[in-house]
C-alpha cells in the first residue's frame, strides 16, 4: 500500500497518501512540503487571502488518505496552510499537515454540522520540529510491513476479514488498522497478537468497499481518477433501478466499479433520465398502422426518439418516430384509426447521426500515386531527338 502511494523522482519522494513531498538534503536534513495537487479529497480555498478575526484559530489538519480533523491553535505560534503541526491525540500526539485556514474552515464546519461555539476542538501543540518529523517518517516507513504482517496474523486465526490499510500515529505509539468484513468479526485475540507483535496500541476501524477504493485510488474506465478518491465523501445507496431508468445493460461486469459495487456515477444522471421518461408515452403493445403492426424496440430517452420495427423482436429496419408523433398514433388507434405507414419518408436507423472527419473522405486518398512529370519530359526529349547513345 505504501509502496504504491509513494513515488520517487530524483531525491524527492511524493507521498500521495498524505499529499506532501519528502526531500532529504545533502547534509541529511529532512524537508516536507505540502502538495495540494497530490492530495485526495482536497478542498479548494476559494476565499484564500481573506482574513477574519473570529475563529481565526481554527484549522483543518490532514492525516493519511482522506482523514481530516479540525483543531484549535493554542500554541501561540503563527500557523498557515502547508505547515506541519503536532496535534493532540486520544493518547500521545500526532503529526499532520494544515490544509485549510480562514473563512473556508467555517464553511466546512457548517457542512459537517459542527457548531464552533460548543464543539470541543482538540489542540494544536506547536509546529513540528525536526525530531517530530524524523519520528513521523520512521512511523510511516513501518506501515507497509505492518499491513503485510497483520494480514498474515489474521489469516492464521481464520478470520473472515481483509486489512486494507494501516495508519501509524505521528509518535509511532499507535496504529489504526482499516479492515473490510461482510459479517461481524471477533478480533479480540487479533488485537492481542497485534499488540504483542508490533508493540503499539491498536485501533480497529471497519470500512466498506467504496471507502477502500477511495483510500487506495485508481483510474476508472472513463480515464479519470476515481470519484471516491477525488472528491466524494458521502456515499449514497445505488440500485439497479437507476441503471434501468437509463436503459443501461444490466451486465454486472460493466456496471461494477473497482470496488466490485455498482458505480457511483450511475446515480449522476438517473434523475434526468427519470424526468425525461415521464415525457414519453407508454407503449405496452404494437401500434396499428396501414401496412401492419409495429413494435417498439428501443428508445432514445433524452432525444425523445422511439424506434419501431415491423418484425417483432428484430433490431433491423428500425424506424425512428418522435414521442409526440407516437402519442398521436396511440390516440388514433384508440379511436380505431390506422395512420399511414412509417416507411413513407422515414429514414432507417442504420443511417448514422454523426459525421466524423474520417468518414467524410476516403482513407485511400493517401494511396494516390504522384504524377512523375519529370519522366514524361525525359521520354519526350528522347523521342524528339531520335535517340542517342546514352539511352538504355
Amino acid at each position: 500500500m505504501e509502496d504504491i502511494a509513494v513515488k520517487e523522482k530524483g531525491t524527492t519522494l511524493y507521498d500521495c497518501s498524505r499529499g506532501c513531498e519528502v526531500e532529504r538534503t545533502p547534509i541529511g536534513e529532512l524537508k516536507i512540503k505540502y502538495n495540494p495537487s497530490c492530495c485526495k479529497l482536497s478542498d479548494y480555498d476559494w476565499m484564500d487571502g481573506i482574513h477574519q478575526a473570529r475563529y481565526s484559530d481554527l484549522f483543518e489538519v490532514r492525516f493519511k488518505n482522506t482523514r481530516k480533523v479540525f483543531f484549535r491553535n493554542t500554541s501561540g505560534q503563527i500557523i498557515k496552510k502547508g505547515d506541519l503541526v503536532v496535534v493532540e491525540a486520544a493518547s500521545g500526539h500526532d503529526v499532520g499537515i494544515v490544509t485549510l485556514d480562514g473563512p473556508v474552515v467555517l464553511e466546512q464546519l457548517a457542512r459537517r454540522r459542527i457548531d464552533p461555539d460548543t464543539y470541543e476542538f482538540r489542540r494544536i501543540y506547536r509546529k513540528a520540529k525536526i525530531l517530530d518529523i524524523e519520528r513521523w517518517q520512521e512511523a510511516i516507513a513501518r506501515e507497509h510491513k505492518t499491513m503485510i504482517r497483520s494480514r498474515q496474523l489474521a489469516a492464521r486465526l481464520g478470520l473472515d476479514m481483509k486489512i486494507g490499510d494501516v495508519e501509524f500515529q505521528g509518535d509511532g505509539t499507535k496504529a489504526i488498522f482499516y479492515y473490510i468484513a461482510d459479517q461481524r468479526v471477533d478480533f479480540r485475540q487479533l488485537i492481542k497478537d497485534f499488540a504483542e507483535e508490533f508493540h503499539i496500541r491498536v485501533e480497529m476501524k471497519q470500512i466498506g468497499a467504496r471507502q477502500e477504493a477511495g483510500l487506495i485510488g485508481g483510474i476508472g474506465v472513463c480515464g479519470r481518477a476515481l470519484c471516491c478518491a477525488n472528491y466524494m465523501s458521502d456515499f449514497q445507496s445505488i440500485t439497479t433501478q437507476a441503471a434501468r431508468v437509463q436503459d443501461l445493460s444490466l451486465n454486472p461486469q460493466k456496471l461494477a466499479g473497482q470496488c466490485s459495487k455498482l458505480k457511483c456515477c450511475i446515480n449522476y444522471e438517473a434523475a434526468i433520465y427519470a424526468d425525461a421518461q415521464h415525457r414519453l408515452p407508454d407503449v405496452h403493445g404494437p401500434i396499428e398502422l396501414e401496412d401492419g403492426q409495429a413494435w417498439l424496440m428501443k428508445t432514445d430517452i433524452l432525444s425523445g426518439i422511439m424506434y419501431f420495427s415491423y418484425e417483432h423482436g428484430s433490431m433491423s429496419n428500425l424506424h425512428p418516430v418522435s414521442a409526440a408523433r407516437v402519442r398521436e398514433i396511440l390516440s388514433e388507434n384508440r379511436r380505431g384509426v390506422k395512420p399511414a405507414s412509417l416507411q413513407n419518408g422515414g429514414r432507417a436507423s442504420h443511417e448514422t447521426e454523426f459525421i466524423s472527419a474520417v468518414g467524410d473522405d476516403s482513407i485511400t486518398r493517401f494511396d494516390e500515386q504522384k504524377k512523375r512529370r519529370g519522366g514524361h519530359h525525359r521520354g519526350g526529349g528522347r523521342k524528339r531527338s531520335g535517340g542517342n547513345g546514352n539511352q538504355k
